[in-house]
């Protein structure tokens, strides 16, 4: 159901109009737009891969290679941002969006590691209860990640995953399905390991009545949202998940490979019993530099965190989250839901026939990423519109993943991506 009945049209008119009543116009600005050849800006529709870099990213970098350069090691303790603290000024802005408590979130590490990290203390399977749930389909990461976990626990893969499949002939899992799965196999499943939105169809899965039937019947239910942080709203405290894990370098916009973000419930972080690997970033702040052989965990997830934080990698990151907190997680996914349902309605008034959405219609059910099957040629089709400064991405064997993103795409850029798609069919 969608929250606004917008009434589009297919002319540059309304496109300009849009964008002129935007309340967010002006964030655009904030990053750096890749150009096409000939100077112009293009259209960059693969924040779901790697968002664009804040303008300010580089000055927040380059204060920390200056408190490198003239306190050297001091620069843990003194200097602007002291780095034994650094990781501190992103959990409040992480925690806003999403949806948790400030001791249940920290950036640590990088997405897989943290998986594995999470199933170290929440797959703890027996001979009876081994089963882990994932959807089909999942990132090959994740698909590794459980395999190789399983493995670890003596268990063979190939019969102790159940991978969660859609009806015949349709694209996306069905939630009832999915509940009725857990309610027929509950006995045998430990965990439930699904990604928020799933990377390849664009589907944004019931988080919260996912999370009720697998807790009611004794599963640990934890998220991959990889592509749902930044993306859409999250209440994972309310919710009540066990945990999530997620990268900061897509919707996030915190460089190629950087850190990454980790949840744990209060009802969790605060269980200093529950098996972890410990490390020395994990331990009490209080009692780090005492040099004790014991580990004592931070409180709340923070007692997850492993080794020393690159504060290069969190200036990154703090430069993109504070355009989040001034632009609001609310206002983004409002203007996010009126792009990608302007960019759905132009691709419906094409002519011809050879694209159709693989993404749910139903706004609730998806972010900002339309998933479009293309056929015959669909890569060569991708090729031509690269070439025309369009920069989206191709997933075999026959998907185009364009995603605009409300904190840096226009409606203009939606109007002028169809205008050339348009001209590309035709010939």
């Amino acid at each position: 159901m969608k929250t606004e009945q917008l009434k589009y049209e297919t002319t540059l008119s309304f496109a300009n109009e849009m964008d002129l009543r935007d309340p967010l116009k002006g964030f655009s600005d904030r990053f750096y737009i890749p150009k096409k050849e000939n100077g112009e800006p293009g259209i960059y529709f693969c924040g779901n891969s790697l968002g664009l870099q804040p303008k300010s990213a580089r000055e927040y970098i380059e204060q920390e290679m200056k408190t490198w350069k003239t306190l050297a090691v001091g620069g843990h303790f003194n200097g602007k941002h002291p780095w034994m603290h650094y990781h501190e000024l992103l959990t409040v802005p992480l925690a806003t969006l999403v949806g948790a408590r400030p001791s249940e979130v920290v950036a640590m590490n990088t997405l897989t590691v943290n998986i594995h990290l999470a199933m170290v203390s929440f797959y703890r399977p027996t001979a009876k209860r081994n089963k882990i749930v994932i959807e089909s389909g999942a990132f090959p990461s994740d698909q590794y990640a459980v395999a190789s976990q399983a493995l670890f626990h003596g268990f063979d893969p190939k019969t102790t995953i159940i991978e969660l499949k859609p009806r015949p002939g349709e694209n996306v899992i069905r939630t009832e399905d999915i509940e009725e799965l857990i309610d027929r196999e509950w006995e045998s499943i430990a965990l439930i390991l699904l990604g928020g939105i799933n990377y390849y169809t664009g589907q944004a899965f019931d988080m919260k009545r996912i999370t009720e039937s697998g807790q009611s019947k004794g599963c640990v239910v934890g998220f991959d949202l990889a592509h749902a942080v930044g993306n859409i709203l999250l209440l994972l405290h309310d919710w009540n998940v066990d945990f999530a894990v997620w990268c900061n370098y897509k919707y996030l916009n915190a460089g190629p490979g950087s850190v990454g973000g980790f949840f744990v419930h209060e009802r969790h972080s605060e269980n200093f019993d529950l098996p972890r690997f410990a490390g020395w970033w994990g331990n009490d702040k209080e009692t780090r530099f005492l040099m004790r052989s014991e580990f004592k965990p931070s409180e709340g997830a923070a007692g997850w965190q492993h080794s020393t934080a690159s504060p290069f990698q969190l200036a990154a990151l703090r430069a993109s989250l504070e355009i989040f907190e001034e632009a609001g997680i609310g206002a983004l996914r409002d203007k996010s839901k009126k792009l990608t349902g302007y960019l759905e309605y132009l691709l419906d008034n094409l002519d011809g026939n050879r694209i159709s959405i693989v993404t749910p219609r139903d706004e609730q059910q998806r972010g900002c990423q339309l998933s479009l099957r293309i056929k015959n040629d669909g890569k060569n089709l991708f090729k031509e519109i690269t070439s025309k400064g369009v920069v989206v991405d191709w997933r075999e064997p026959d998907v185009i993943r364009v995603a605009p993103v409300p904190l840096y795409n226009t409606f203009n850029d939606v109007f002028s991506f169809i205008e050339i798609l348009r001209k590309v069919l035709q010939n």
